[in-house]
């Protein structure tokens, strides 16, 4: 068994402190994510000299706690973070299923649903057979819409279902015939 000095001596290393490891470790990660470190003096000296070339006065922080900011629209900062962190995807998943009244009009919204939004396709669920059938023929004005309210690229393709039908097999075994004769709706 080991004497309790020894054990505390391997724990504890005077050379290396809690928040040196922690920033050590952060900019590791930095790293391993392709972020550069950058100097705070050298872009300060950069941001002058740019400043001078395009004739404004250099300007200094007010406090020594930092420079002063301009404020930044919400929607640029929330652009911003999404795309840093690659959520544009999901941003668009939640951007189509929460305007789908506006992108495809209130009367089709009544009667059509967003059931899916994978990689780029929608899958939509229409109430009736007509209104699938007209879905279909207004597809590509719908994805010319996508294209104009989300992006070009968001949705490339829309499925267009009909109702689901219900099932008229029961048990183990049955006959192929002439079906229900209905479209259901």
């Amino acid at each position: 068994m080991r004497e309790p000095e020894e054990r505390d001596e391997h724990r504890f290393d005077p050379e290396i402190d809690a928040a040196t490891a922690l920033l050590n470790r952060m900019r590791k990660l930095a790293e391993e994510r392709g972020e550069r470190r950058v100097d705070a003096a050298r872009m300060e000296k950069v941001r002058k000299r740019q400043a001078a070339r395009r004739g404004f006065a250099a300007e200094k922080p007010e406090s020594s706690e930092g420079a002063i900011r301009d404020p930044r629209a919400i929607g640029e900062v929330v652009s911003r973070l999404s795309k840093s962190r690659g959520w544009n995807t999901q941003v668009a998943v939640g951007s189509v299923l929460g305007r789908w009244a506006d992108i495809i009009g209130e009367d089709n919204a009544k009667h059509c649903k967003p059931e899916s939004f994978e990689d780029t396709v929608v899958v939509m669920r229409c109430d009736t057979t007509a209104r699938a059938a007209q879905m279909r023929l207004l597809s590509h004005d719908i994805l010319k819409k996508f294209d104009a309210e989300l992006g070009p690229g968001i949705v490339t393709v829309l499925k267009v279902l009909g109702p689901n039908a219900p099932s008229w097999r029961h048990g183990m075994r049955s006959v192929a015939g002439r079906g229900p004769r209905d479209t259901y709706g």
